[in-house]
């Protein structure tokens, strides 16, 4: 079925939009009919005879736009998303399934410290959209968030789910949303006013765990970074709504606003100069760790690789016998040492530092790969860690063809996360005990 049908289909109501290029439609075309023509394909007659748990079963592991148009097909097929026994089957094979990037054009820090009354978006950017990248095919897309109100913006992604945080300085409400399904969830207001704080996500099946931390809102002419507090649903029936944590060690400064999720701890970075700060969720403790050649980084990014914590920086050192170069370090399981892992090829280095013009970058990874963002441009540049390959990826088709990671004079950046399709996340029915959903949700 040609993708265009079945995006354009007035007759069909999606929670999203994805749109594909005329190029990927018509290399599909010419293959299926190669392909038939050439008598590869099963008889039809056998497939009609699968037993149902195991087509569903082959369903499960195809990519959102191609599950999507196979509810086109029959009700059976469009009834899938509603089937418990088929989203169980869908739940277990999550790990086989891919990791992309979704990335949001963003206002800066500094819009939101001097912004006066409503939210940023006014007219038709009420409509909120995020840019889905599949680092395995090199393909964008589009997804659209036009059910979030105007008023929040997006602050984190995990298991399948987008936090998106309200702008207005206070006691923060945070949303939780669903691209595939269209779902929004509600959590509690958090417990103490805060201003453009830093928030942590993770969301597995069975649990949720948020950490927002810093930039409490102690008067209108002053923010510090005093306290965090998190919060945790699960379905064993234990929920912990904002409990304050320990304190944060001093002389601490978060700008970044984003935390990073790795085996029970939640990373972010921390400047002048820079350091790591890690809370232990069980623990309940803050701990700060030195980053590696703190006082020689640029445009330092925290991102997790299977497991991993990694930090991504430019290196420039005075030192003739060190050369400008971007590394990537790991932290070993003693929340202390750190060892280079990789350093980007010089050659290229010189191309992405003429490229990058001392604007900055951010850095966002995903299992084995590693987007870098350049600032003020149109270019993007994906590392593979297990081929050890270097890729600049092609523009945003749908960006508007500007420069999508610019900070011009309305302070927009673009801002990625790690991102995992999923049709289903259990755990958000919890919420549903606990507050009731924002005006304008039904």
């Amino acid at each position: 079925m040609d993708s265009n049908v079945f995006i354009n289909n007035p007759s069909l109501t999606l929670p999203f939009s994805y749109t594909f290029t005329s190029s990927s439609n018509s290399s599909t075309t010419t293959s299926t009919t190669t392909d038939s023509s050439s008598g590869q394909w099963m008889d039809g007659r056998i497939w009609s005879k699968l037993p149902p748990p195991l087509l569903d079963r082959i369903i499960a592991f195809l990519p959102p736009p191609a599950f999507f148009r196979t509810r086109c097909v029959c009700k059976r097929f469009y009834s899938l998303l509603f089937s418990n026994a088929f989203l169980e089957t869908y739940l277990q094979l999550l790990p086989l399934r891919h990791n992309c990037f979704l990335f949001f054009k963003h206002k800066t820090l500094k819009s939101y410290v001097y912004k006066r009354g409503g939210g940023t978006n006014d007219g038709d950017s009420n409509k909120a959209e995020g840019f889905l990248f599949d680092p395995n095919e090199i393909r964008w897309y589009r997804l659209s968030f036009a059910y979030i109100p105007s008023g929040f913006y997006p602050s984190g992604s995990s298991g399948g789910l987008v936090s998106w945080v309200s702008e207005e300085a206070g006691l923060k409400t945070i949303l939780l949303c669903n691209p595939l399904v269209g779902s929004v969830s509600q959590l509690p207001p958090i417990s103490r006013p805060r201003l453009f704080p830093s928030i942590g996500l993770s969301v597995t099946p069975t649990s949720i765990d948020v950490t927002v931390a810093g930039d409490d809102l102690i008067s209108p002419y002053a923010v510090k970074n005093l306290s965090s507090e998190s919060f945790h649903v699960d379905a064993g029936g234990f929920f912990s709504l904002w409990a304050m944590t320990s304190s944060l060690p001093r002389l601490c400064s978060l700008e970044s606003g984003k935390m990073v999720y790795v085996q029970g701890k939640f990373y972010c970075m921390n400047y002048s100069p820079f350091s790591v700060l890690c809370y232990e969720v069980t623990g309940n403790r803050w701990i700060k760790i030195q980053a590696p050649m703190r006082r020689f980084l640029r445009s330092p990014s925290l991102l997790e690789s299977k497991g991993r914590l990694i930090l991504v920086a430019a290196v420039e050192k005075s030192k003739l016998n060190v050369p400008k170069s971007l590394r990537l370090w790991s932290l070993q399981q003693d929340n202390a040492t750190w060892v280079e892992i990789e350093r980007m090829p010089q050659p290229l280095y010189t191309q992405f530092a003429a490229e990058e013009g001392g604007k900055g970058f951010e850095c966002v990874g995903n299992q084995e790969f590693v987007m870098i963002v350049l600032r003020g441009t149109s270019l993007q540049l994906l590392f593979d860690m297990v081929r050890k390959s270097w890729l600049w990826v092609p523009p945003c088709p749908y960006s508007g063809g500007g420069s999508i990671g610019s900070g011009g004079s309305d302070g927009e950046v673009l801002q990625g996360f790690a991102y995992d399709p999923v049709l289903t996340t259990p755990v958000v029915s919890l919420l549903d005990q606990l507050t009731l959903p924002y005006p304008g949700v039904c």
